[in-house]
């Protein structure tokens, strides 16, 4: 663990304010540390200090992060809660019908094993599903978390009413006055349903439209993960942009020079009363 995360930890805060000065410390050390060593390589098209600052998680909150994927975000996540919250990543069943999400959970578990130090107190549950379950599978209680976040993958839940059951799953798991967090490909404003299952951009109107349907509110935006340089018509859609690279050699150098996609960050609130 970093040196400056334990310095931290050992240091608890008298007042809000040193509080929060407390967690801003305890996350750029969770940032820095010796684990993150390929992970680093993102961080500047990803932010990842500043978006989770904008999300207001805290070192003391109980966080779900939706399907993690290989765990670039549970890298950060599990060592800035380790101590005082509760790291819960929603993935795929072990027992998926579909092997890629098996495999992808495999991985995902083989990872956590790895590290114990850093990741024995995660704990991993199942994504809800239209398919399989309606809620979170060995998570949390309703009512019981503090934050609910997503990095990257709204895009794959847009077709049939996957994404809409997992909005209104986020929205029950969060206690009242609980945020939702989103990260996306940000599509041009009328882009299409067809045209973002296709590309992977969607638009902040069709996000927005459906969690406020899910019963969240106080919709706030940063443009903290935009990127201007992105035109958004790439022949095979975000995936031509690193870290993907679909095209491979094909106008790789423009890729890279355009970086990683232009992206939404939503933070929406689950109401108190």
């Amino acid at each position: 663990m970093a040196t400056g995360l334990l310095a931290a930890m050992l240091a608890p805060p008298r007042t809000a304010a040193a509080q929060a000065d407390t967690d801003a410390a305890l996350l750029a050390a969770a940032i820095a540390g010796d684990h993150r060593v390929a992970g680093r390589a993102r961080d500047a098209a990803r932010h990842p200090f500043e978006t989770l600052r904008f999300f207001g998680v805290a070192a003391g909150h109980a966080v779900i992060e939706l399907s993690p994927g290989g765990g670039w975000y549970t890298e950060i996540l599990a060592p800035y809660l380790r101590a005082n919250g509760r790291m819960l990543a929603a993935h795929f069943a072990r027992d998926s019908a579909v092997a890629y999400e098996r495999t992808g959970r495999e991985r995902f578990d083989a990872k956590l094993a790895a590290q114990p130090l850093l990741y024995d107190r995660v704990q991993v549950g199942t994504m809800p599903g239209p398919k399989t379950s309606r809620s979170f599978e060995g998570l949390a209680a309703a009512g019981s978390v503090d934050r609910v976040l997503t990095f990257r993958n709204v895009h794959n839940w847009l077709e049939g009413d996957a994404f809409d059951v997992i909005l209104r799953a986020s929205f029950d798991v969060l206690r009242p006055g609980g945020m939702l967090g989103v990260v996306e490909h940000r599509a041009a404003p009328g882009t299409t349903l067809a045209q973002s299952v296709k590309t992977g951009y969607v638009t902040e109107e069709l996000v927005i439209e459906r969690a406020r349907a899910a019963g969240f509110t106080d919709v706030r935006r940063s443009e903290v993960n935009a990127n201007p340089r992105d035109t958004r018509d790439h022949a095979r859609g975000v995936w031509s942009l690193p870290p993907t690279l679909a095209g491979k050699d094909v106008d790789r150098e423009r890729y890279l020079a355009i970086g990683e996609s232009d992206r939404m960050t939503l933070r929406f609130t689950k109401p108190a009363g």
